[in-house]
């Protein structure tokens, strides 16, 4: 039907504000919000048409960038440095089996060709970031299980990526070597990982030393940059994906000025891009088609999640460090979601024969992964003592406000142990001129701090200081201990 602009801005209103409350009702169910958000878009249906493919897909690639740029501000380098080799051989090895082992199953079952098969395989065969950062969001698992998946999911997007076009191309041109495209898939993430790391350099220095007017738009400053990071990668012929999440790890690990700002407003984004991502799945969905495609949907994804995936993961953990229930809780976790949509829309751009058919099957997959490894990723981390320490309710924080277009700003500095500060009084400590201490939280507690006052190990110091003092201020507070070297024997 036909729909006014009244009617179009009433009807995105409501996508957002229904998304928000499923959001909310989702996580008390255990569930990934995607599932009721792509309910909600079904429902749409019934109202809306819409069939737009290259729309949807300019609209997932927006949402993807958003997505990992915001899961990469939030890893930490040194929970992710351990497990880099098992996160990247996960990434790529354990994506091609999993692809490899889908095919062939898609291939019988589907009644497709070879080629076809494959390229179902390639659709569904990476770990989605949105799907798994969401789940494991506030739960108690093992940090080295979370980190390996988040790790993974964040950096196995453009193998999937790559195998789904590759597979197209190997579809419509029979001839394509398939040397030159091995060969291009090391070029993409050899320049997807250098121009993540440089642009990442870029964009801190951009926003470190940049003088808005205005502190709020620091925020999209940082989107804008990982939006042209993915382009600039893109055009070079580089993985975009894989620049974006690097250029976003280097980012949410460096000293990084308007940090919460950012971090708050990409959050609420990244939310909002998701939202919109599933409810627009939903609305691609044909409900009368998904019948002729039932009982094959859902034995494609058996075999996804109780063969593929859990083969695919112990050939390429074999040697790791990983116990056996690491292991199976790892094949287990295997998420579907945004990173299968936006593929599966590629065959249908393309023209492939049977993309109608592909795309329906990976809603099924989709939906069911969704639905029963979401649903049940705490419980079974519980069932295989995978779980830490219980959580503690959060500390307190200090909304961090940074003075419009004055030269002060607060920053966060956090007291390790290797800091000269600790058990100092704030009389004590030389900061430079215009630095002024305004608030410490130490045992979740924030405390009003005066020039008696002393600094100890895990506090979190609050700092008022002139910009251009910025870098000397923080050094006071963080600088290393002298290590003291032995006097030699005379």
């Amino acid at each position: 039907m036909d729909l006014s602009l009244q009617m179009l801005t009433f009807l995105v209103s409501a996508m957002l504000i229904v998304g928000v409350v499923a959001a909310k009702f989702s996580s008390r169910l255990g569930l990934p919000a995607l599932v009721l958000f792509l309910l909600i878009g079904m429902g749409l249906n019934k109202f809306i048409y819409f069939g737009n493919v290259h729309l949807m897909q300019l609209i997932g690639i927006m949402a993807l960038i958003i997505i990992l740029f915001d899961g990469g501000v939030h890893t930490k380098w040194e929970l992710v440095r351990p497990i880099i080799g098992a996160a990247g051989l996960l990434a790529t090895i354990g994506v091609l089996l999993t692809t490899i082992l889908t095919g062939i199953a898609a291939m019988y079952i589907l009644d497709l060709t070879l080629l076809e098969g494959m390229l179902f395989g390639a659709i569904v065969g990476s770990t989605d970031a949105a799907a798994v950062f969401s789940v494991l969001s506030g739960k108690n698992i093992k940090a080295k299980l979370k980190s390996t998946l988040e790790a993974e999911s964040g950096s196995n997007d453009p193998m999937a990526v790559f195998l789904t076009v590759a597979f197209i191309e190997l579809i419509q041109i029979p001839d394509a070597s398939i040397w030159t495209t091995v060969g291009s898939f090391f070029l993409q993430m050899s320049l997807g990982l250098i121009l993540g790391i440089v642009l990442g350099k870029v964009t801190v220095l951009f926003i470190n030393n940049i003088d808005l007017d205005t502190s709020g738009l620091y925020p999209a400053l940082a989107v804008g940059m990982a939006t042209a990071t993915y382009f600039i990668s893109d055009f070079l012929g580089g993985s975009g994906l894989l620049a974006v999440y690097v250029m976003a790890m280097f980012v949410g690990n460096s000293d990084l000025m308007y940090r919460f700002s950012i971090m708050r407003f990409n959050e609420g984004f990244a939310w909002m891009m998701q939202i919109l991502m599933f409810i627009l799945l939903g609305l691609f969905v044909f409900p009368n088609q998904l019948p002729s495609v039932f009982w094959q949907g859902i034995l494609l994804t058996l075999i996804l999640m109780f063969i593929a995936r859990p083969v695919a993961v112990f050939i390429t953990m074999l040697f790791m460090k990983y116990s056996l229930k690491e292991k199976l809780f790892i094949s287990w976790a295997g998420l579907k979601g945004a990173v299968p949509i936006v593929l599966a829309t590629y065959p249908i751009a393309a023209n492939v024969e049977n993309s109608d058919l592909i795309f329906n099957a990976v809603f099924f997959v989709v939906l069911i992964s969704a639905l029963v490894q979401g649903g049940s990723l705490s419980w079974l981390a519980s069932k295989l003592h995978l779980t830490g320490e219980k959580r503690e309710p959060g500390q307190p924080s200090v909304e961090l406000i940074h003075l419009g277009n004055t030269e002060a700003e607060i920053m966060e500095v956090r007291i390790s142990s290797q800091s000269n500060a600790i058990n100092q009084t704030l009389n004590d400590i030389e900061f430079p001129d215009d630095t002024l201490v305004i608030g410490i939280i130490r045992d979740k507690q924030i405390i009003t701090p005066t020039g008696d006052t002393a600094i100890l190990e895990d506090d979190t110091v609050y700092v008022l200081s002139n910009k251009k003092n910025r870098v000397k201020a923080k050094k006071v507070l963080v600088g290393q201990k002298e290590k003291k070297v032995p006097a030699k024997k005379s």
